[in-house]
């Protein structure tokens, strides 16, 4: 009748059904309060000793035979009391190795890639690559000029600029020389320090905390990859660049 309630309260299903036949049956032995559960025989020893140790049933002895019964409904309360202690106790132990867990963690941290087409897509993979940034990151990027499609990443690229505010994060770039004389370069947002080298770059590549965003412009597609290890490797190249640069 109550069972549900009961395992709502913490118990098994065995044990609500055990504990509400002995309140109603009374002391008993386990014969009867098989076939009043309901419950397999095989599990009822079980199922006892868990109540037993819950606190909820207790055992008499008479002429050498166990009988068992129900104690007052108010040892639930007493029950629910012991499991709020215990959790507070489980969250105390958590809060503590927490810290512990996440910088075991950290640089395991699974690499994954997703790939975006489109230029509305490549908008899409620029959010993904700034999310979680602020203004303490540094981003960095390399591009390599092409007239044949400079129009296109022009227009996407001074769009882009409004995602770079609302993170407030800072750039560094590196091109080839030739980028120096196109129109983008003049309207470059205060947050961008552009420098250039006489020789190819890598590709278009963004990167900035723990993602990398490689974009190809002839027909959009943007692979962002979830990689510490290899921002790390790009950052120790960029930086090696960079002082090779010019502004």
């Amino acid at each position: 009748m109550y069972k549900e309630k009961l395992e709502e309260l913490g118990l098994t299903s065995g044990e609500s059904k055990v504990y509400e036949a002995l309140l109603v049956l009374g002391p008993s032995t386990v014969g009867p309060v098989v076939k009043k559960s309901n419950v397999a025989y095989s599990n009822i020893y079980e199922i006892l000793n868990r109540l037993l140790d819950k606190g909820l049933v207790s055992f008499i002895v008479k002429q050498k035979t166990k009988y068992f019964q129900a104690e007052d409904i108010n040892r639930i309360k007493d029950y629910l009391v012991l499991q709020e202690k215990e959790l507070e106790k489980k969250k105390k132990i958590f809060e503590d190795i927490q810290p512990k867990l996440e910088r075991l963690g950290f640089d395991k941290k699974k690499e994954e890639a997703e790939i975006f087409v489109g230029e509305k897509g490549l908008m899409t993979a620029y959010e993904k690559l700034l999310k979680g940034s602020d203004k303490k990151d540094r981003g960095y990027f390399f591009y390599v000029h092409d007239e044949e499609y400079y129009e296109k990443a022009e227009k996407f690229y001074v769009k882009s600029w409004h995602l770079m505010r609302k993170y407030k994060s800072k750039w560094k770039g590196i091109s080839t020389v030739d980028f120096k004389k196109t129109k983008l370069v003049k309207r470059y947002p205060s947050f961008v320090e552009q420098r250039y080298v006489p020789f190819p770059v890598p590709g278009n590549i963004d990167f900035i905390n723990d993602k990398v965003l490689i974009t190809t412009w002839k027909n959009p597609v943007g692979i962002l990859i979830h990689s510490k290890e290899i921002v790390e490797s790009y950052r120790s190249y960029f930086e090696s660049v960079w002082k090779l640069a010019k502004k």
